[in-house]
């Protein structure tokens, strides 16, 4: 990786970087060498899209829709109707990954926003295995857990308290547990995706007892939050807000969000799962300066390493201790590790600040092959550090993710794509030609 990119300036300028950094930045920019299923290298031209076939194929026996994340289906990846693309990788390195059938994508995905420095850092993974060697489990807690709860209190402005979790429907389910608990009251008015738990989901299998106490409102409409509140009265537990979706939000929103739980006795709840260490190590919550009463935190939090956590005031979090919400493996220090090492990236570089430089070079290499093959109902939307592309028609989407895929680039259906320190001058550059390229063979398929 391109520190002098990321920075600008000399290398004495350049901030401090964690211990271990600058060597794995300087190791190598290449993609990692492509593996086959059996770990030999797969000689360039001579890539096996059948067995990238065969994994797909082969999944939807043993696990039901093909993946255990509902995001990496094939059809969420490609479409109810591809029957081609790879579904699966054998190894991730900055931002490539290697499918078993021996092709090497440049990764726009990043795990779904999870890994903001880059797969397989090496001074994150080294924190990782000095972990695991010590022993990453025991009958009591590590002390590593204070630790970064500690972390996470000067990082995040809302955090006095924190709890830790492995998912982020986790953590804000224990979030709304929590705002139900310091309340005495029931129903929450939520605006955004929280996860498959049932509290907020109405997807078969769900009690309609449960569903009756979660009231879901639009994103950034002032009038639509205030009436949902309203016919609550005196049975609002929390408000809980996914801060950013496709856009930012307006600053009235927000202060309509806190002023509704101040006049009310209500929790204000920012899900940052997204957000938290991407737009700003502590959240947007940091960015925009409104603060929440509870928040949680994920994802990149850990670049890619399963914790999420849920924290805020000590006197809301206190109901925590009133209600019981428990994890066996909430504490388990790989994980808390990798959160460690990523806070030690925010601490001596500019993380964000770099994320929404490259996410911006990312969008407008895309946007320049838009506009030069002139197809209608194509844009390039979103925030740069998570930014999305938008088709009009969703065949014609489909057929570009597969195309793309063909040009070495994996891109996000329907969703985010995220920028992250790997993706470096040479990466954009090969993401620009790879888009072109797809645009180009689409055309030609939709005029004939």
């Amino acid at each position: 990786m391109r520190f002098s990119r990321f920075f600008g300036g000399s290398k004495a300028d350049e901030p401090q970087q964690p211990d271990g950094a600058e060597d794995a930045a300087a190791v190598d920019e290449s993609p990692p060498e492509d593996d086959d299923a059996d770990g030999d290298v797969v000689p360039e031209g001579d890539r096996d899209v059948d067995l990238d076939l065969e994994w797909r194929e082969r999944a939807p026996d043993v696990i039901p829709g093909g993946a255990s994340t509902g995001s990496k289906r094939s059809a969420a990846l490609y479409g109810e109707r591809s029957t081609v693309g790879p579904t699966h990788f054998m190894r991730a390195s900055g931002c490539h990954v290697v499918t078993p059938g021996g092709r090497t994508l440049i990764d726009c995905t990043m795990a779904l926003g999870s890994v903001a420095i880059g797969y397989g850092d090496e001074a994150i993974t080294r924190a990782v295995v000095e972990a695991a060697a010590a022993g990453n489990v025991a009958g009591l807690s590590h002390t590593s857990e204070v630790e970064v709860a500690e972390r996470l209190c000067d990082i995040v402005p809302c955090a006095e308290q924190v709890r830790f979790l492995k998912s982020g429907a986790d953590a804000v389910t224990a979030a709304v547990r929590i705002a139900r608990t310091y309340t005495g009251r029931n129903h929450v008015v939520g605006s955004g995706y929280f996860g498959w738990h049932d509290w907020s989901s109405s997807e078969p299998g769900v009690p309609p007892g449960v569903q009756s106490g979660f009231t879901r409102t639009a994103f950034d409409d002032v009038a639509a939050l205030q009436a949902a509140c309203d016919r609550v009265k005196g049975d609002l537990a929390a408000v809980v807000i996914e801060p950013v979706v496709e856009r930012l939000p307006s600053r009235e929103w927000l202060d309509a969000a806190r002023r509704i739980c101040d006049d009310s006795g209500a929790v204000l709840v920012f899900d940052e799962i997204k957000t938290g260490f991407r737009i700003r190590p502590g959240g947007y919550q940091e960015y925009s300066g409104v603060h929440p009463d509870l928040a949680t935190f994920g994802k990149a939090m850990a670049n890619g390493f399963p914790i999420s956590a849920v924290l805020g005031r000590a006197d809301v979090m206190e109901a925590a201790t009133r209600t019981w919400i428990s994890s066996t493996l909430a504490g388990e220090t790989t994980a808390l590790a990798a959160v460690s090492a990523v806070i030690a990236w925010h601490e001596r570089a500019e993380v964000c600040d770099t994320l929404w430089r490259t996410g911006e070079e990312m969008m407008g290499a895309v946007a320049r092959a838009v506009a030069a093959i002139g197809l209608p109902g194509i844009s390039v939307e979103g925030i740069a550090p998570m930014w999305f592309l938008r088709f009009d028609d969703p065949a014609l989407e489909s057929r570009f993710l597969e195309l793309a895929v063909e040009e070495g680039v994996l891109f996000k259906r329907g969703a985010y794509n995220f920028a992250s320190l790997a993706h470096d001058e040479e990466t954009i550059v090969d993401i620009e030609e790879a888009a072109s390229t797809a645009f180009v063979h689409l055309a030609e398929e939709t005029r004939g």
